[in-house]
């Protein structure tokens, strides 16, 4: 067994541990009354309801958002970086395009992305792997 078959070995357990324990979560996480989830797999929780407008699929919308793994490592924070992000709903990850579209701005959410909806079976970080359940705490501040 050469180098990349080895690698490709251990991507593949990884990822199949990865979705093992995103699917615990997600069953787990779903059993709570205030949990919405989706036909397509994703889950959302209201923190804080907002009375705005929701964005269309390709509006650009600013926000400010907190991504933590399921084993609630932060992976990436504009709440850290004191700036919130803007961005057009077209150019994220699925899950966030379909969630941020429910929203009406004013709103926060936590958002349980399954990995179909985020970076599937890309390793894309340290913190995420192939077929990582992704967690976000989601404020839509403003739709431009």
């Amino acid at each position: 067994m050469g180098v990349s078959d080895l690698l490709a070995k251990r991507k593949k357990e990884q990822a199949e541990k990865n979705l093992n324990e995103g699917k615990a979560y997600m069953e787990e996480y779903g059993k709570r009354e205030s949990v919405v989830q989706l036909p397509s797999g994703l889950q959302y929780e209201i923190i804080t309801e907002g009375d705005g407008p929701k964005p269309g699929p390709k509006s650009t919308v600013k926000c400010h958002y907190h991504g933590t793994t399921i084993a609630g490592k932060i992976f990436d924070s504009s709440v850290k970086k004191g700036t919130p992000a803007s961005f057009p709903l077209n150019r994220v990850i699925e899950g966030w395009t379909e969630a941020l579209q429910l929203m009406p701005v004013g709103s926060k959410w936590r958002l349980i992305i399954p990995p179909h909806l985020a970076y599937g079976d890309q390793q894309i970080s340290k913190e995420i792997g192939p077929n990582s359940t992704l967690v976000f705490e989601v404020e839509l501040l403003d739709i431009k």
